[in-house]
């Protein structure tokens, strides 16, 4: 373990932006806000270890998909693609940004019943109407495409293999980084203890940091993952998002397949794909509570017990594994929809949510700092309609149901 980053205190002690959270969708909304030409505000980012060593975005597995069940998911995967695809361009061409490989080997989601089967191919019609690229494909259908796979109980599947797969989210985390403190975003390395609102309870007036200063702000973001609600619990907001433990497992296969494997979603909820020269393969536990925002303990008993048998299944060929390495990250997952909560507060109008994004974080990083670099700026969503995911559909029980969650 590294020994943990000094603390930093700002050099001013007024902001017009401060974020609270510097990962992957803090930095998308700091550099969002650095590259609107309409934006001219100061902006303070606040993370508490920017070592980074135990957040999601450290932890994620780091792959894009547009097989989801609503057309807003979609529409936000695709972007993410877009984005990918013309890193350096959407960088400003910076000589020194380098390309951003998207290897687009797919998902596969395996139906083991015919109810399941159903639900794919109803998400496969929309989807195609959206504009992906995905096919339902009969289990025959998929031998021939992969035949490594042991397909009994398996009625069908989806498979997308274009704008799907893998890529590396870290460089662009890297350079929303670099590239945000370039053009005068500051990242310190503290914590935000507590929130103070002015006399109209509408409006965070200030917040204190771990260090103590008060720093006054005229918008705050909530972008801290999985520790969201305790965020929004400092400006008197309850959100149902919280830490969720998800495992990863890199193993390595001692008779490797002869070519690549989408990511697999299987009926058990493990799922694997290839990983360089090894292979990967994640699920949650079987009970999965709500744990401390600190618990990254293992159950050792998890890949013996559920992920090697279900992958051994699946792929006879990897009966003869051996396990690498493996850890535990976390989501910051939405107990009310499985669905992100963007965009501002009903009553506590400049508190601005970017969490409980349950898994999906990574990949729609690009779309929702942008949305929220845009409500921040003009009041409203404007590149895409992003309103689907407001809070306001909480207290109003809306959900906005993904089929889709892994």
């Amino acid at each position: 373990m590294s020994a943990p980053p000094i603390v930093q205190t700002p050099k001013q002690l007024s902001y017009d932006v401060v974020i609270v959270g510097g990962a992957m969708l803090g930095s998308s909304v700091a550099w969002f806000l650095s590259d609107n030409p309409s934006f001219d505000g100061s902006v303070l980012v606040v993370e508490r270890d920017t070592t980074y060593e135990f957040t999601s975005t450290v932890h994620t597995n780091s792959c894009m998909r547009q097989q989801f069940s609503q057309e807003v998911n979609v529409r936000v995967s695709q972007f993410a693609a877009e984005f990918v695809k013309n890193f350096r361009a959407f960088m400003g061409n910076d000589d020194r940004v380098p390309d951003v490989p998207l290897h687009p080997f797919g998902y596969m989601f395996l139906a083991g019943n015919e109810s399941n089967a159903r639900i794919l191919q109803e998400n496969q019609q929309a989807q195609v109407q959206w504009g992906a690229g995905t096919q339902y494909l009969a289990a025959d259908e998929i031998l021939d495409l992969y035949p490594f796979y042991n397909l009994d109980g398996i009625v069908g599947g989806t498979l997308n293999l274009r704008d799907e797969g893998y890529f590396d989210g870290n460089t662009l985390f890297d350079w929303w980084k670099r590239s945000a403190r370039e053009r005068g975003v500051e990242y310190v390395n503290n914590e935000v203890i507590a929130m103070t609102k002015d006399d109209t309870d509408r409006k965070v007036q200030s917040v204190t940091l771990k260090s103590g200063e008060v720093i006054s702000c005229g918008t705050i973001v909530n972008a801290s993952g999985p520790r969201a609600a305790i965020t929004s619990r400092m400006a008197g907001i309850d959100i149902p998002v919280e830490p969720r433990k998800r495992y990863t497992f890199i193993f390595d296969a001692e008779k490797p397949l002869d070519r690549d494997m989408p990511l697999t979603i299987d009926p058990s909820g493990v799922h694997l794909r290839l990983e360089g020269s090894y292979y990967l393969a994640g699920c949650p536990p079987d009970d999965d509570p709500a744990v401390a925002p600190d618990d990254f303990v293992e159950d050792h008993s998890l890949w013996e017990n559920k992920v090697w048998p279900a992958i051994a299944n699946r792929v006879p060929q990897f009966e003869a594994v051996k396990l690498i390495n493996s850890w535990v990250g976390h989501y910051a997952y939405n107990t009310f929809d499985q669905n992100a909560i963007l965009g501002p507060h009903p009553d506590v109008v400049n508190f601005i949510f970017v969490n409980g994004f349950s898994g999906h974080g990574f990949q729609q990083s690009p779309a929702m700092g942008r949305g929220a670099a845009e409500i921040i700026t003009y009041g409203e969503f404007r590149a895409l309609d992003l309103s689907a995911f407001e809070y306001a559909r909480i207290p109003e029980n809306r959900p906005h149901i993904e089929k889709a969650v892994i």
